[in-house]
């Protein structure tokens, strides 16, 4: 990991580029707050998945999901926000600085706020926790260099496997792409995959990973025939979504319920000064676009009314 550090020091930190956090972005950079978003991916959220929107207010005709987002990034960038394409994998929380470790940089900020969503999940798959850290990885830009020449395996079907399966291609010859359906779900406008490099086995699930110390194969079933074979493996990849909130890279430094997810108080603020969250990381009952718009500009002003201490949130920047 480059740990080069930003020298710049921001306002905000947003971390996640969904609804909550572009909303967030919007919020606090029009209220002239230095504002930056570090997104893992701009397709790898549950809204970038969701191909019909029709319910969102002010949005007379259906949209898709990736649409509506890009919409969003557009215009927190036009108000000022700085977007940074970067996965982050970890943080320091308790001073009154923050510092966010991304994989190009670290960057610091008066405050942050936490949007990273929920599209995390629990180990699902036999010997997918007995081997993490000793063949089983979950994000190739930060593992790649350890499978130099060897055999590897993205499992998932999203644009978002598919562009992992692309960065291990430039340090292995021969990638698997395991995919449970049918067809990889990709955009139209994704650059295609070289077949060269990229073997796509559709309509598979891994059933198994084996191994003794480290992984060596996997074990993979045909969905349809019910048929299972095995595939000798070094390194497996994984990148099947859930419903569990994304906090992995917190590594405790902020308060989680029993359930994983990050605990505010009504304002969207955490038990820690400066930090916030907002959207489906939080313990919302319910999961909405429109909600999670409103979580994000709350937290924004929240970390507006800190930074610049305030006794009460100022709700609007117009100038006559």
């Amino acid at each position: 990991m480059n740990e080069k550090m930003n020298e710049e020091l921001y306002d905000v930190i947003i971390i996640g580029g969904g609804p909550a956090g572009l909303s967030a972005a919007q919020y606090a950079s029009r209220a002239n707050l230095k504002t930056i978003v570090l997104d893992k991916s701009p397709t790898a959220g549950a809204l970038a998945y969701t191909s019909r929107i029709e319910n969102y207010p002010g949005i007379v005709d259906p949209i898709s999901g990736k649409e509506l987002l890009d919409r969003f990034r557009n215009q927190a960038i036009k108000f000022g926000a700085e977007y940074v394409e970067t996965q982050v994998v970890g943080v320091k929380m308790d001073e009154e600085i923050k510092e966010v470790y991304g994989m190009d940089q670290n960057y610091k900020s008066r405050a942050v706020i936490i949007a990273t969503g929920s599209m995390g999940r629990k180990p699902g798959i036999p010997g997918e926790e007995e081997f993490l850290g000793k063949g089983v990885s979950y994000c190739a830009i930060c593992d790649a260099a350890f499978y130099k020449d060897r055999s590897v395996c993205v499992i998932g079907n999203s644009e978002e496997a598919v562009k992992e399966a692309g960065v291990l291609t430039e340090f292995t010859d021969k990638v698997h792409l395991i995919a449970p359906s049918k067809e990889i779900k990709t955009g139209d406008d994704h650059p295609p995959m070289d077949r060269d490099k990229i073997d796509v086995i559709l309509n598979h699930r891994v059933s198994e990973i084996e191994g003794d110390y480290y992984v060596t194969k996997i074990r993979i079933k045909d969905m349809d025939s019910g048929e299972e074979r095995e595939i000798p493996m070094d390194g497996v990849f994984v990148y099947l979504h859930g419903t569990k909130p994304v906090v992995d890279f917190l590594y405790s430094s902020v308060p989680l319920s029993d359930t994983s997810c990050v605990m505010t108080h009504r304002t969207m603020e955490t038990s820690i000064q400066g930090v916030y969250a907002a959207g489906d990381v939080t313990c919302s009952e319910v999961r909405q676009v429109v909600l999670s718009a409103a979580f994000g500009s709350m937290a924004a002003l929240s970390a507006e009314k800190y930074i610049r201490n305030r006794k009460r949130m100022k709700s609007d920047w117009i100038k006559s």
